[in-house]
């Protein structure tokens, strides 16, 4: 099934992934049953005061106490289950008990959030609320999820930022140091489970681009052998160049190309066959427009090519270029010289026209005749080098050549010449050839994506196998990989237009 490439796989599975880690993490902190926790911390630990551990400057200067320090210490329910009262396993009447190592505590101050000042009311003496030397007994406090208190502690007697630690127990729970910074650091998003599981989710992304890199281009079948492409000339530079990457990614495929016309191609194919239906089975023949049917031959539909009339850069037709009744007159030999399709045109005049054609073996001549012309090229074959004669002759020049490449070649080097291309061969040229709108019309790159519906100039090209390519063929798997994303692209950047993976475009 065409959804399920490997690049359809890597990007549903990302997305999948990237939907349920979020998840993941969000039950995993706030959903998912777990032991109970008091988490504390010390917001701030500062020294006041003219003690000798350094002095927090201002006026902060305590009267009869050496080394003082103000220190606020959070304590909260950082899990997911209420702490009642019963779950502190002190046998003692207060719960917890906060240790400053090595200071004296001469004062504490309790606050809490605004919303939960019934906290309050757990702070007496009698729930064993007291300190004593160095240390400060907390009562019983129930605390929802979230719920937190403070504790302002004022020390004495040793260095700032000493030991404080906060001793106690709960039942089917913990209480713990947590992680949770001083009020004047950023506060961190994500808790150390979320960041391991977005760590996780970011590797796994990282890995699933690295196989699309290092795979991007591979073909569906990856298949070994050798495979001849033979035919069109003019689609000859798809052919070879997503040739040469199937060979790149796998090893073992040698294929060759023999492009020599689409009518050679395709007789030639369908001769092997009835000669060596084995190894006819090994060459795959693309034709400009339908020609298998004479032989019998399968045919694919691969692209849909467009090709253009060329002229010497020295002549231009202007936006409307030529008619087609004045194409047919030019191509009957009615026209001997260009002053005669174009009068008024001076430095037209005198030059004489050269028909630089391809012979009958080629299917862009075959579609020129057929979709242009309406019929047969009338003006004789005169000249083997495509020059016109010294003298004036009866009859228009007129040569035939192998293939588009050697039509565009005599275009840009004869004056006077006229011929025919395919589209995207024609515009590699850049301006040392012309191209030629028919009535006004021709097929720019936003016409071909609309089919460029008006333009006559135009066929199917087709993929021909003698009978259907067995499967693990290299043909089969050449044929595949024609379907493939980086391959249709490379038809339509070279002119065409993809029928494999849309094939009512190219109707």
């Amino acid at each position: 099934m065409e959804w399920l490439s490997l690049e359809n796989v890597i990007a549903v599975g990302t997305s999948v992934l990237g939907l349920l880690v979020p998840i993941a993490m969000f039950l995993y902190d706030r959903r998912v049953p777990r032991r109970k926790r008091i988490g504390y911390r010390v917001q701030m630990d500062s020294p006041i005061g003219d003690g000798a551990f350094n002095p927090r400057l201002g006026d902060f200067d305590v009267p009869n106490m050496a080394d003082a320090s103000l220190v606020l210490l959070r304590i909260e329910n950082d899990g997911s289950q209420s702490v009642a009262d019963n779950d502190y396993t002190s046998s003692e009447v207060h719960g917890l008990t906060a240790e400053f190592t090595g200071r004296t505590v001469q004062a504490v101050s309790v606050t809490q959030p605004s919303g939960i000042e019934h906290l309050n009311s757990h702070f007496t003496n009698a729930n064993g609320f007291e300190h004593v030397a160095g240390t400060v007994t907390i009562p019983r406090v129930p605390l929802n999820p979230g719920d937190h208190f403070k504790l302002l502690v004022l020390l004495s007697g040793g260095p700032a930022e000493g030991e404080v630690k906060l001793i106690g127990g709960l039942r089917d729970g913990r209480v713990h140091r947590n992680s949770a910074p001083k009020p004047d650091e950023k506060q961190r998003t994500f808790s150390p489970p979320a960041r391991l599981l977005s760590g996780a989710l970011a590797l796994a992304v990282l890995a699933l681009a690295g196989i699309i890199l290092l795979r991007s281009g591979d073909p569906i079948d990856c298949e070994q052998g050798e495979l001849t492409l033979t035919g069109s000339t003019a689609f000859e530079p798809v052919v070879r160049t997503i040739a040469e990457r199937y060979e790149s990614k796998c090893q073992g495929a040698d294929i060759v190309i023999e492009a020599r016309g689409s009518e050679d191609g395709v007789s030639q194919l369908a001769e092997l066959g009835e000669r060596s239906p084995d190894a006819a089975r090994s060459v795959i023949a693309f034709s400009d427009g339908p020609m298998g049917g004479r032989w019998n031959l399968t045919g694919t539909e691969v692209a849909l090519s467009f090709f253009t009339l060329v002229v010497h850069p020295g002549i231009d037709l202007g936006p409307r270029g030529l008619s087609a009744r004045q194409v047919r007159g030019i191509y009957a030999g009615e026209y001997r010289r260009w002053g005669d399709v174009v009068p008024g045109r001076e430095e037209l005049a005198g030059l004489p026209i050269v028909l630089v054609s391809r012979g009958d073996e080629s299917g862009t001549r075959q579609i020129f005749q057929d979709r242009v012309l309406k019929g047969w090229e009338r003006a004789p074959s005169t000249s083997l080098d495509c020059r016109p004669p010294a003298t004036p002759a009866d009859s228009v020049t007129r040569c035939e050549l192998g293939s588009t490449r050697a039509v565009l070649d005599k275009v840009e080097e004869q004056p006077g010449a006229v011929g025919y291309s395919e589209i995207g061969l024609a515009k590699e040229r850049g301006a040392r050839v012309n191209t030629v709108p028919l009535d006004g019309d021709w097929p720019n790159e936003a016409r071909i994506d609309l089919g460029a519906d008006r333009y006559p100039y135009k066929d199917i090209e087709y993929a021909y196998t003698f009978g259907r390519a067995p499967a693990g063929s290299l043909a089969a798997g050449f044929l595949a990989y024609l379907d493939e994303t980086v391959s249709q692209k490379t038809i339509r950047d070279k002119g065409h237009l993809p029928c494999l993976r849309e094939p009512e475009q190219c109707r």
